[in-house]
């Protein structure tokens, strides 16, 4: 894997040149001109806040450059951001669980966690998350014969982990009581940032494939795990109806 310019994608040698400790001269890409990278010098909020606003270059920068610069174990790191992945989706189906509960009797939250309930996360979180590699894998090799490869099967898969991480407002959900439409919003958030990290990580003639291979996987995880999300999302919304009619009636 290269360095690239964050504005042009051009591929490039060394981002900076570091004359001593804390003295360094950020590096001009040689095609626009313009410096390669200056999220180097960034605070992390900054290069945060652009990725939730789904900048292109603030993703060049996550998905190339940092994975050059940093010294870290990739294939640790890969494992560790799966299992975050997969707890998170259990949080998901946890709060689903608790909002059913909610609607259906008086039964807490604290009492969700039952032998029966725990298996039935467990099964959800499992299968859904079997059947969006599946389908994404299929759908990737089917259009992609020709490039496809572990390497850059694991490439795309790790823009998937690290551009899921809106995940993490779950567990402020656990914390706080949000209303239960806002986990469908957390879900289309984080499908369009796995749609632009999948178009900076693929070239230009294969990013509608992957981007599409994206998609169809998502909409095979929701039928098979998430149909009890639009069970409560239908439910809150007749519930919003209900108080809106009685506001108004009295």
């Amino acid at each position: 894997m290269e360095y690239r310019c964050v504005q042009c994608d051009f591929p490039i040698k060394t981002l900076y040149i570091q004359y001593s400790p804390g003295n360094i001269r950020l590096m001009k890409c040689e095609k626009c001109k313009s410096v390669a990278d200056e999220y180097i010098e960034c605070e992390i909020m900054i290069i945060l806040i652009d990725l939730i606003l789904h900048k292109t270059k603030a993703y060049r920068h996550l998905l190339f450059n940092v994975r050059k610069l940093e010294t870290l174990k990739l294939e640790e790191l890969f494992w560790k951001m799966a299992v975050g992945f997969l707890l998170l989706d259990a949080c998901k189906s946890l709060i689903l669980e608790s909002c059913k509960g909610e609607s259906g009797s008086s039964k807490g939250f604290s009492s969700l966690l039952s032998l029966s309930t725990c298996w039935k996360i467990l099964m959800d979180v499992f299968f859904g998350n079997l059947m969006f590699l599946l389908t994404f894998l299929s759908v990737v090799r089917i259009f992609l014969s020709s490039s496809f490869s572990i390497t850059r099967c694991k490439d795309l898969l790790f823009a998937i982990l690290i551009s899921s991480y809106f995940k993490i407002f779950l567990i402020a959900m656990l914390v706080w009581e949000f209303p239960s439409p806002v986990i469908f919003i957390i879900d289309l958030f984080v499908l369009s940032s796995n749609i632009v990290a999948l178009k900076v990580m693929s070239e230009s003639t294969m990013s509608q494939c992957v981007v599409g291979a994206c998609f169809s996987a998502h909409v095979v995880k929701l039928s098979v795990t998430q149909l009890s999300q639009l069970t409560v999302l239908g439910h809150s919304i007749l519930q919003f109806k209900t108080k809106c009619l009685t506001y108004f009636s009295s």
